[in-house]
């Protein structure tokens, strides 16, 4: 079958489904990916916010704001803090940060990611990245996969099947994001998949894949040690496995 031509397939079953909507734990990170329908409409947002919002181009508005309502509760849950008291503000290279009373908060670590149809966001007390990728996007992975992929990691990959490749595509992007870099030029191939059922990764990172809906969620941690004399934060838990709350 020309793999160019069949349609996006159901993602493995090896790729556990993750529930929508509820806050799941694993290897000490927050994560939560909900449809996207609605949530523009749901969260306050702070002048700073706003701000920001309003300065985005009309398309990118509602993404934006869902995805910050997705951070804001996790902060919430994570840390106590009343929702109106946080703020999810984009640091000069866009990647996000916290700011809970008006105080930025070094030691959260958050990333968000959406499609068309979901939004995720991931909170952790270190580097952390996560990526939604459509199997319907395996075709566009595939065009640039030469760039992004070691000739290494495609034969592990493999790239007849839509789920594989969105999952290829997702550890990269979470990996890249949690590095605070980009997905085009040098630094994907810095990040080589050693595996994707389960997913593995080279360095000091740790890493898992889900599928949510028709796309697969990925979650990457880049192991930060905390500076001499100051813990994580309190809520960090079940480092390096998965929490029984999935």
């Amino acid at each position: 079958m020309n793999t160019d031509t069949m349609s996006a397939a159901a993602v493995d079953p090896a790729f556990r489904p993750i529930a929508p909507g509820h806050i799941h734990r694993w290897g000490g990170a927050r994560l939560l990916v909900a449809p996207f329908t609605g949530l523009h409409r749901a969260p306050f947002l702070s002048p700073a916010e706003r701000r920001v919002v309003w300065a985005l181009p009309v398309r990118r508005r509602a993404e934006w704001t869902a995805g910050r309502l997705l951070a804001k509760r996790l902060v919430a849950d994570a840390l106590a803090a009343p929702a109106e008291e946080v703020e999810v503000l984009p640091r000069d290279d866009g990647s996000p940060y916290v700011v809970v009373g008006g105080s930025p908060l070094p030691d959260v670590h958050v990333s968000i990611s959406h499609t068309a149809r979901h939004v995720a966001a991931a909170l952790a007390p270190e580097a952390v990245g996560v990526d939604l990728c459509e199997t319907a996007s395996a075709a566009a992975v595939r065009r640039v996969a030469d760039h992004v992929f070691s000739p290494g990691e495609l034969a592990r990959i493999g790239t007849g099947r839509p789920d594989a490749l969105a999952g290829a595509w997702a550890l990269k992007e979470a990996a890249v994001k949690a590095d605070r870099t980009g997905v085009f030029g040098a630094a994907p191939r810095l990040v080589e998949i050693l595996g994707l059922r389960p997913p593995v990764l080279g360095g000091r990172r740790r890493a898992m894949v889900w599928r949510a809906g028709d796309a697969v969620l990925a979650l990457v941690l880049a192991h930060s040690p905390a500076p001499a004399g100051r813990a994580h934060p309190p809520w960090q838990h079940c480092v390096g496995a998965p929490c029984p709350a999935g």
